[in-house]
Formats: C-alpha cells, structure tokens, sequence
C-alpha cells in the first residue's frame, strides 16, 4: 500500500506542477495579449497625435500662404494708390507750371518795351525788373519741376509696387492652392484614422 500511497503523493505533486505551469502559461499570454492590445492602442493615438500634428502644420502653412496673399493685394491697392495720386498732383502741377509760364511771359511783356525805351533810367529799371522776374521765375519753376520729379518718382513706385504685388499675388495663389490641398488632405487622414478606433 505504501506504493499506492506514494503513487498518488507523486501524482499529485506532478498535477500541482501542472496545474501550477498551466496557469502560469495562461496568465502569461493573458498579460501579453493584454499588453499588446495596449500597444495597439498607444499606436493607433501615436499616429493620430502625428495625424494631428501634420494637420496642425498644414494650417500653419495655409495660414503663412494667406498672409501673403492678403500683402500681395495690399501691395496692389498701394501701388495703384499711389499712382494715381502721382497722376493727379503731376497733372495739377504741370497745370501751375503753365500758369506760371504765361504769368511770368506776360510780365515781361511790358517791361521788355520799357528796356528797348530811348529813356536810360528807365531803360535800366526794367532790366532790373526783368532780372528779378526772371530771378523769381527760375526759383518757382526749379520748385514745380522738383514736385514734379516727385510725382514721377510716386507713380514710379507705384508702378513697382503693383509689379512686385502681381508677382506675389501669383506665388501666394500657387501657394494658397498647395497647401488648402494639403490641408484637406491631412484632415481626410486624421478622420479616417479617428473612424478606425
């Protein structure tokens, strides 16, 4: 009896070896599937935060391409502005210079007769007084020309100013397009992976 006896005692020694291994193996791929569903889960957040990111980065973008496009008009409507500002002073200017011309040419007029007078005093009176007009007319008619190589100079950058706005304009459009797209794009990405969870 005491084989049977030892029989048993080893049998059931060698279950609980069992029973314990087995347990063990399956608390062992019990914490492993649950460890590897975590993983899938702080995957599946890593790339929705990158997805989230890329989004993020092509607004900021979007946004930079926007400005841009906001200056290039500003560029325009000041170039414009100033051109026809340029035009509009330049026109009244040239108008005051014409003025000026028949103002100062009427003036002489009559002292030009007095110069040719046989009466010397008076004679040289009038040269005086020519020598003055003459005087004034240059210091009025250098002051008009400067304002109106200011105007020209105006226009001139007005000009440039639209130029460089067009040219802008065309980059920020480009640009506008490029990166809406890739906007639309990561916001695709970033719903499908959002529905995947």
């Amino acid at each position: 009896m005491k084989t049977n006896s030892t029989h048993k005692d080893v049998t059931r020694k060698s279950c609980k070896r069992n029973y314990s291994f087995v347990i063990s193996l399956l608390l062992l791929v019990f914490a492993t599937s649950l460890s590897y569903g975590q993983a899938k889960v702080d995957k599946k957040e890593a790339e929705v935060k990158k997805l989230e990111a890329a989004l993020k980065t092509a607004q900021t973008n979007l946004a930079k391409a926007e400005r841009a496009n906001v200056v290039a008009d500003s560029l325009i409507e000041t170039g414009e502005k100033m051109m026809d500002e340029g035009k509009t002073e330049k026109k009244e200017l040239e108008g005051q210079k014409k003025a000026l011309d028949k103002e100062n040419s009427s003036a002489k007029k009559p002292l030009d007769k007095q110069a040719g007078s046989k009466d010397k005093t008076e004679a040289a009176e009038a040269k005086a007084e020519l020598k003055k007009l003459d005087t004034k007319y240059k210091a009025d008619a250098k002051e008009l020309d400067t304002k109106i190589k200011a105007c020209d100079k105006k226009m001139t950058t007005g000009n440039a100013n639209v130029t460089k706005g067009k040219t802008n304009k065309k980059t920020a459009e480009s640009s506008l397009k490029t990166t809406q797209a890739s906007v639309d794009a990561a916001q695709a990405k970033l719903d499908a992976a959002k529905e995947k969870e």
